[in-house]
């Protein structure tokens, strides 16, 4: 099972020409089709910068797997620091699952693919349904990621990388491995980047998303996804319960700054003389977003 199918260079070039297609589009002069031209060039920018953050993640699996040293030794560290500390070892939870096939199966299917997937529906949603939302959710991922990926600059190995400890690495067990066989087609896997958990991040992110736009009663089955992610990273010994707590603080610093950022935007943005409340409001809402 390959996840990974661009190199980071390939990624940063299709990012750059979405990124210039979205300014080409803009600058196009047509009658009658402004509308459709905004909303072309918004489509190809947010494209890449999806593909501008892909490029980043990949460039970071790249450069972390050039100093492995001491990637095995702070996850072992990792993991005798959660046992100290009370929290359940992630041993006995991936024995739990291990007699049952099926249930190893469809987690290493739900860890390979499922974070991506939900995310980008989620995102097209937004985009699609919800616009004055969907900038804000935009910003989340992608300074939750970047900070994520600055802090996994510093290569630690993930659980299932441990057989000494009693981990199993059941993706490969099942032939169901992202990383198999090492680089492929010039992808470097990213497999000492497990702290912190950028899969944990993305599930939380999505959840908050949802909850907090949808009006229906049944949005709140999403806390499922973040529910299931954990478990399955964990089950599947790739990342520690720290991975996961260390993402979730990242996201609420990142919260939290988006928060004051914007409520500092609110109150410094000046009105324009003349300007009819209608209008003072909608500049208010568009500097929020």
């Amino acid at each position: 099972m390959q996840n990974l199918t661009l190199t980071w260079q390939a990624s940063a070039g299709a990012s750059a020409a979405l990124y210039g297609a979205a300014f080409a589009v803009r600058r196009v002069r047509a009658v009658g089709a402004a509308g459709r031209r905004e909303l072309a060039s918004a489509v190809l920018r947010e494209a890449g910068t999806l593909l501008a953050l892909f490029t980043l993640w990949q460039l970071v699996g790249h450069l972390s797997l050039m100093s492995t040293d001491h990637a095995l030794d702070r996850a072992e560290w990792i993991h005798r620091t959660e046992l100290k500390f009370g929290l359940p070892d992630e041993v006995s939870w991936q024995r739990a699952v291990v007699p049952h096939p099926w249930l190893v199966e469809a987690a290493n299917y739900y860890y390979a693919t499922m974070h991506f997937g939900v995310m980008l529906v989620v995102l097209l949603w937004l985009f699609l349904r919800h616009r004055a939302r969907y900038a804000w959710v935009r910003t989340t991922v992608v300074l939750t990621t970047a900070a994520c990926l600055l802090i996994q600059f510093i290569p630690v190995a993930p659980p299932r990388m441990l057989p000494g400890n009693g981990f199993v690495d059941l993706a490969v067990q099942y032939g169901q491995s992202v990383y198999a066989g090492g680089p492929v087609a010039g992808v470097v896997p990213d497999q000492l980047s497990a702290m912190p958990s950028v899969h944990v991040a993305w599930c939380v992110i999505v959840a908050v998303a949802v909850i907090g736009v949808a009006r229906s009663p049944w949005r709140w089955l999403v806390v499922l996804h973040p529910l299931v992610t954990v478990v399955v990273v964990v089950v599947t010994a790739n990342h520690f319960w720290a991975d996961g707590l260390v993402a979730i603080g990242i996201l609420l610093v990142v919260y939290l700054v988006q928060q004051a950022a914007s409520g500092w935007r609110h109150h410094a943005l000046p009105l324009h003389t003349g300007s009819s409340p209608s209008e003072a409001r909608q500049e208010r809402s568009s500097a929020g977003r």
